[in-house]
């Protein structure tokens, strides 16, 4: 029955009760039933307000609710209605009172009156409805019900607790918040009282028969999700938290979005604000190029470019597949925007002029690069040419066809580099710069460390191998990196774009190193197993091009603030080039090309003189070389190129 409630049984309701209202209104001034000579009165001031009301209701929407899903917003909108509605009869009946010079007259108390009763007869029979099915959804045949203990009585806790006691066929049972806001302690919200804090979770889930704990702190740091997690095990009791402010930005908060908690929720850290006007303003109606477009930065940055509305994208990348995917998954989100998939090598600078010239790109992130440390040392050629010869190539191109601002998207490992890989970005950073001193337009590099979940990383493979049933294998107990999100660190590098002037490196603020052997013990337990007991920690030693930790600061370069608190910058960076940069990079490009071992690893410590291999001999073909500190000027190279790889029948 409550079901075939429609607007026309409200509005028919509508029209009886407040008809019945003046007269009432006028019951309550008197204090009698007999109104007598106010009659005139009432049904004047009754059929204006009537019309007024039925007309305001009409256009403020009020007809067109399915009060079954009433809220507090529909409650404030009959409120505002109500009031202006009888605020306009009242003004029109005191108005034609004084046109009219009638005998009657409406007494001053008689408006308020009306409103509080008109109130009454059109918000009631309306949240009637919407109690009542409640009280019938809560009578039905549920699923069997989880106890659950919410962590967080914000905004984010108090949406989960709605739709947990909305939803019962979810089969979940809020019996009360925890939250480190004393003030909060003792009230109750939908009914649900907050119990303590995050330190009562252990007695709460033994008082309470609590089956799972449910944390509501999308902006939380990881610092506390890995208190309250280690609060939750000792406890021993299921964890589900809901995902991270950045996973959010295009949804809303869900029951349906609750997850395990994972390691991106412990190393989680304060949500980064950023200017999206600036960025905005940067990009909106911009031809854009993304290189790399299917890898892990350069998908996200291609997401959340879409976002600020660029009049075209060109998503160029070798990989196919990957650019398949995010073409594909860029149509569906796509608002208008010209998407142009290309596959290129940025190796071949041909091809990239002729891109650039079709194309003529205003805005380009160069997000393509060879990345993996001991994979490059075993192939330095492939670093050299994807790394630097790619890098130049598209810089030439962006130059020529006059892009206005380049990004490149750099790394960690390219500050006191002990890796070919490392190096190759440094000397990519360094053309960069000659580029900004010869366009002076605004091409800088965004230096930042690992990426969580990207192709490769060591999350991933720490996830492999516990799948597998271990162990675990840690090169060294005392390895440390800094890690992002993928979306926090595009986020800091389009915030970047928009502070560059020319010439200068931003370092991007990674918080605090973390302990790879720390990273796999949480791994392990949170997914529900122990280390020494289910699973082992092996540690197997460091591999080739490998540092302990990771620097961020290049000696020489000076460093300061910007007007982004997680942003450095080094504005003197363009002022470190080396002399005959292009010569010693033509050498370095054509070591690399013969495959000469030797030669790059030379070629490259003259270019990076910071450049400090953890070998101090290259080993080349199962022969020992001379040491690497000899750097030949490129001119008179006199070593024959060596084979640093062979295939796997010779090996």
């Amino acid at each position: 029955m409550w079901k075939k409630i429609r607007n026309r049984h409200f509005l028919l309701l509508d029209v009886l009760l407040l008809s019945l209202t003046a007269y009432l209104s006028f019951v309550l001034r008197l204090d009698q039933l007999q109104i007598g000579r106010y009659w005139p009165t009432a049904i004047i001031f009754g059929s204006i307000a009537l019309l007024t009301l039925v007309i305001t209701f009409q256009l403020v929407g009020i007809y067109a609710r399915y009060w079954q899903y009433a809220s507090v917003d529909e409650l404030l909108l009959i409120i505002g209605a109500v009031t202006s509605g009888i605020l306009v009869a009242t003004a029109v009946t005191f108005l034609l009172d004084a046109f009219l010079q009638a005998e009657w007259s409406l007494p001053r108390s008689i408006p308020l009156i009306y409103l509080l009763l008109a109130l009454a007869v059109t918000a009631g029979p309306r949240l009637a409805v919407r109690t009542l099915m409640l009280y019938k959804r809560r009578g039905q045949p549920i699923v069997p019900m989880r106890r659950v203990l919410i962590v967080g009585a914000g905004d984010a806790g108090e949406l989960i607790a709605r739709e947990m006691v909305k939803n019962l066929h979810l089969g979940m049972l809020p019996v009360g918040f925890v939250d480190d806001d004393q003030q909060k302690h003792g009230v109750r919200i939908h009914g649900i009282a907050v119990l303590g804090d995050r330190y009562d979770i252990p007695r709460l889930v033994a008082q309470q028969d609590v089956r799972q704990v449910v944390i509501a702190m999308p902006a939380a740091p990881g610092k506390v999700i890995r208190e309250i997690v280690a609060i939750c095990e000792q406890a021993r009791v299921q964890t589900k938290i809901m995902p991270g402010i950045y996973e959010l930005l295009r949804g809303q908060v869900s029951v349906n979005q609750l997850r395990n908690v994972d390691i991106e929720d412990l190393l989680r850290r304060e949500a980064v604000q950023t200017d999206t006007t600036a960025v905005r303003a940067m990009l909106k109606g911009k031809r854009v190029l993304i290189t790399g477009a299917g890898g892990s930065i350069g998908s996200e940055l291609c997401r959340q470019v879409l976002q600020c509305q660029p009049a075209e994208m060109v998503l160029l990348g070798h990989g196919e597949n990957s650019i398949f995917a995010i073409y594909h998954e860029l149509l569906r989100l796509n608002e208008g925007v010209c998407l142009t998939p290309i596959i290129a090598d940025v190796r071949f600078g041909e091809r990239l002029r002729a891109i650039f010239k079709q194309y003529r790109p205003e805005v380009v992130f160069h997000a393509a690069a060879h990345k993996h440390v001991p994979l490059m040392e075993v192939n330095p050629g492939e670093a050299i040419t994807n790394n630097v010869l790619g890098t130049r190539n598209l810089l030439a191109a962006a130059q020529a066809a006059g892009v206005q601002q380049f990004v490149m998207i750099s790394t960690d490992k390219a500050v006191n580099p002990t890796s070919v890989m490392g190096g190759s970005k440094r000397v990519a950073e360094l053309l960069v710069h000659q580029a900004a001193v010869q366009t002076g337009k605004p091409y800088v590099a965004v230096r930042f460390g690992n990426v969580l979940g990207s192709r490769g990383s060591v999350v991933l493979t720490f996830k492999q191998q516990i799948a597998a049933g271990g162990p675990v294998t840690v090169t060294h107990p005392e390895m440390k990196r800094y890690f992002m999100t993928i979306p926090e660190a595009v986020q800091l590098v389009l915030q970047a774009a928009t502070i560059g002037c020319g010439g200068e490196v931003f370092v991007l603020d990674m918080g605090e190193p973390v302990k790879i052997v720390d990273l796999a013990r949480d791994l392990i337990e949170l997914s529900g197993l122990r280390v020494g007991r289910d699973i082992d920690i092996v540690f197997t030693g460091m591999r080739p091009g490998e540092k302990l930790f990771e620097e961020l600061f290049i000696p020489g370069e000076n460093y300061r603030c910007t007007i982004h608190e997680k942003i450095f910058l080094a504005d003197n960076a363009s002022r470190l080039l080396p002399p005959e940069l292009d010569t010693w990079v033509d050498a370095l490009v054509a070591a690399a090309i013969k495959e000469d071992k030797t030669a790059v690893y030379r070629n490259l410590k003259t270019l990076v003189p910071e450049f400090t291999p953890l070998r101090e001999t290259v080993v080349d073909n199962g022969k020992q070389t001379a040491p690497l500190n000899a750097a030949v000027p490129p001119q008179n190279d006199p070593h024959p190129p060596g084979h640093f790889w062979q295939p796997l029948n010779q090996a």
